[in-house]
């Protein structure tokens, strides 16, 4: 497997074109009886812009590569650490995808983007890709699920730190800052397992 779509630049460049959302607008006041009504925007709403809404739209699918990738570990990896890794990776991402789904659903936007053109978001495997991986196991199984996986990652980590430089919804930018922290580590991790695994020959 030689083939991994690599489209991080891609992302990255189109979140820094990104224009602004606006944020919605506050309930005004009430003026009948003696208590003010006290303005607030729905919590879930909050200030974002086009960076934020491609933020997630574009992570959902990666998260759900890697935790499609991390099941097949669960039955074809033969090293336990790795295994453990893809339980990680797996308990990590499906949180975030339910809460990136909620956000695009409060601000009342598709969960896929509507022009997808071509490309998918970087480091993403294509199905070729996919079926060859599924064909493994082993020790070969783990050499070649390590290797996409670090490039994975980094895809992630590049539409993490896109995401920092030009979004403006504080929780998308915090998920981001923990992507960054917690897949760096599972890259250094990944970089360990693969020195330790056996020569095939």
């Amino acid at each position: 497997m030689r083939h991994l779509v690599i489209a991080a630049a891609t992302v990255a460049a189109a979140l820094t074109l990104a224009a602004c959302g606006t944020s919605s607008p506050t309930a005004a006041p009430s003026t009948a009886g003696s208590m003010p009504m006290m303005t607030t925007a729905p919590a879930a709403a909050g200030d974002h812009n086009q960076a934020d809404v491609m933020f997630a739209q574009m992570m959902i699918p990666h998260h759900e590569q890697a935790i499609e990738m991390a099941q097949l570990a669960s039955t074809r990896a033969s090293s336990a650490d790795v295994k453990a890794l893809a339980a990680q990776i797996q308990a990590a991402q499906q949180p975030e995808i339910d809460e990136m789904k909620g956000w695009l659903a409060s601000w009342g936007v598709p969960t896929m983007p509507n022009n997808t053109g071509h490309n998918m978001p970087g480091g993403m495997m294509n199905n070729d890709d996919m079926a060859e991986l599924e064909g493994l196991s082993g020790a070969e199984f783990d050499g070649e699920f390590l290797t996409a996986m670090t490039t994975h990652h980094q895809g992630a980590i590049d539409m993490a730190e896109a995401e920092q430089a030009n979004g403006s919804y504080e929780p998308a930018k915090t998920m981001a800052a923990n992507i960054i922290r917690t897949q760096t580590d599972e890259i250094n991790k990944m970089a360990e397992l693969l020195k330790a695994l056996p020569t095939i020959e």
